[in-house]
């Protein structure tokens, strides 16, 4: 028996969304099926793109700065439509054989053959699986051309080397997130990014742009995950790191800094403030210790700007319960 998205999904109550097309899920939660994060915030118009692509089998590319949480937003999709979601970071070390396949040597019957073995690409192609390609703008020539294959929704997959033709399953279902949008590295904040060939992108349906969350936004998800926090005092303390987080993307996007402050890494940051109880000293073991030596004057500035105190001034706070 086919297994097939079977159950209708309210889009409102899931993601409080309102499509104009019908949603459907997989009523039961099979492998593969990403877990579901409670406290997830999810981006209206991000969401009903991702949506349409589940819905209607669109190829959907979501763009963004890093840290967004592009493929996170994916998955949390799939994760609530119980949609089997498999990620492939695209970068310079995946090559086609990875994602095709190559001869290995099995034991078969007490005795070694060499025998294909399927890469991620045919076994997804051919399963209801939701794959994700993470840096999509990042991949390498030879695996551009190996994905231009299947960016058509009826398009076959041809292995040569095998003589084998794969159709695709019927709810195989295609994303990808990227930094730019095909044109490579034009900003200077994104080395490693290549532009990709117009006919590809024009294979995309849907492309979306996903930013960061408004800060009120974040400081919410932060509280929902830091339940220690949730006081006033940790409540002053989240608003402060992520105006800090803020202030470095707004630098990070002017080009000031090379390094940038995600929603993850503001998240680190306030875990490991309840571990060491002192702001300063997570600030730097969080974020301040990666970044490039002549650009830290510049953060600590706005750690100042958003705490009122100069980053060797901060003191130990209490954590209460």
């Amino acid at each position: 028996m086919e297994n097939k998205p079977n159950k209708l999904i309210n889009t409102k109550d899931t993601f409080g969304v309102t499509c104009n097309f019908e949603v459907f899920g997989f009523d039961t939660k099979i492998a593969n099926v990403p877990e579901i994060d409670l406290s997830y915030q999810f981006d209206p118009e991000t969401t009903v793109s991702i949506l349409a692509g589940f819905a209607n089998n669109r190829r959907v590319l979501i763009q963004g700065y890093h840290g967004t949480g592009k493929s996170t937003h994916i998955e949390q999709v799939a994760a609530r439509l119980n949609w089997p979601c498999v990620r492939v970071n695209l970068d310079s070390h995946i090559s086609r054989i990875d994602l095709i396949g190559k001869d290995a040597i099995v034991l078969k019957d007490g005795k070694q053959i060499t025998e294909f073995q399927d890469g991620i690409l045919p076994w997804a192609y051919s399963n209801p699986v939701a794959l994700v390609f993470d840096e999509y703008d990042a991949g390498r020539p030879d695996v551009m051309f190996v994905i231009q294959r299947i960016l058509e929704t009826d398009g076959r997959l041809t292995l040569l080397d095998q003589s084998r033709v794969i159709k695709p399953n019927k709810y195989f279902r295609l994303f990808g997130t990227a930094n730019t949008v095909g044109l490579g590295d034009t900003s200077g904040l994104y080395h490693g990014t290549q532009q990709i060939n117009q006919g590809q992108m024009d294979r995309w349906n849907i492309v979306t742009i996903l930013n960061y969350l408004s800060n009120n936004e974040e400081e919410q998800i932060i509280l929902s995950k830091m339940k220690k926090l949730n006081n006033k005092n940790g409540k002053d303390i989240i608003k402060s790191m992520v105006a800090t987080a803020d202030l470095s993307r707004s630098g990070f996007m002017n080009g000031d800094i090379s390094t940038v402050m995600s929603p993850r890494t503001v998240l680190t940051w306030a875990e490991n403030y309840i571990i060491f109880n002192d702001i300063e000293y997570a600030f730097k073991l969080s974020f301040l210790n990666r970044c490039d030596e002549i650009e830290r004057p510049i953060i600590e500035e706005y750690f100042q700007r958003s705490f009122g105190i100069d980053i060797s001034d901060a003191k130990v706070a209490n954590v209460k319960e």
